[in-house]
């Protein structure tokens, strides 16, 4: 038998982990403020409401969950579906 070293990826170091998180928050952060300065060519009334993007798109990504939660038990097979 070798001794071989096992593999070690970038992601099985929670430091890696946390500082991807980090950065992920950083950036939504600076978009956020990038609302608040930048002018925007609207087309609706409510696109004037400070960080509607982000606000709107938490919210689809909500729906989105709870919607496929739903159709689980609509689409789920039984366990032994294929054993029949």
């Amino acid at each position: 038998m070798s001794d071989e070293k096992e593999k070690s990826y970038l992601f099985d170091r929670p430091e890696n982990v946390e500082r991807l998180l980090k950065g992920f928050y950083a950036i939504c952060i600076l978009l956020v403020l990038a609302d608040f300065v930048l002018h925007r060519h609207i087309g609706f009334g409510w696109e004037e409401i400070p960080a509607f993007y982000a606000i709107y798109g938490f919210a689809a990504c909500v729906v989105l969950v709870v919607i496929a939660k739903k159709m689980r038990n609509v689409v789920m097979r039984k366990e032994d579906y294929y054993d029949e």
